[in-house]
């Protein structure tokens, strides 16, 4: 957790300055919000302090999935929500981001998306992981058809693995009232 303020600090991670701005204003009053312009700058700005960020995939130089890689290498405790334009595809099955969120984002969701990384962040890591892996799940029933998900093995091996999470953690996941429900309402990919 950021030590340097009482607001969570959440990074905004975006090569188009405009769409950082507007991301940053969006959220100045419930977070320690800041901004980096692109992928080199993410990488100078994210440290410790940074609870939550907020990345955009396809960027020059250094692109969002170079960037989510090096925060990882660096074991940074810190939750990465992608938030971008492109459309995932089964790549995503490998990535280790917590949340994907397909552009244009309200912000209603994009507060939710924060605070159920912050919550998860409170809890083991096998919240963290059910959260990654229903989330992967959720982005490929949106994008691809019921023949190709029933054809992947990635898929059938995130839903097993998210059914033998929610088995374990039973207990964990009682003490949010509705938690999956609100998960759920989070819309990730464009209308």
């Amino acid at each position: 957790m950021n030590e340097t303020s009482t607001e969570p600090r959440v990074l905004i991670v975006d090569d188009e300055a405009e769409v950082a701005d507007v991301y940053a204003l969006r959220l100045r009053d419930d977070y320690d919000a800041v901004t980096a312009y692109g992928g080199e700058e993410a990488l100078d700005a994210v440290d410790e302090t940074v609870d939550v960020v907020l990345l955009d995939r396809r960027m020059p130089q250094v692109s969002g999935d170079e960037v989510l890689s090096t925060i990882r290498d660096r074991g940074l405790d810190t939750r990465v929500i992608m938030i971008t334009a492109v459309d995932p595809d089964f790549d995503i099955v490998d990535m280790p981001f917590d949340d994907y969120l397909c552009k244009p984002v309200q912000k209603e969701d994009l507060v939710a998306a924060i605070e159920q990384q912050l919550a998860a962040s409170r809890y083991d890591d096998r919240l963290t992981e059910y959260l990654e892996v229903t989330s992967k799940i959720a982005l490929l029933e949106a994008e691809k058809t019921e023949t190709e998900l029933d054809a992947s093995d990635e898929v059938t091996g995130l839903r097993q693995r998210a059914e033998q999470l929610r088995v374990e953690m039973d207990d964990a996941l009682s003490e949010f009232d509705d938690f999956e429900a609100a998960f759920n309402e989070i819309s990730r990919h464009a209308e």
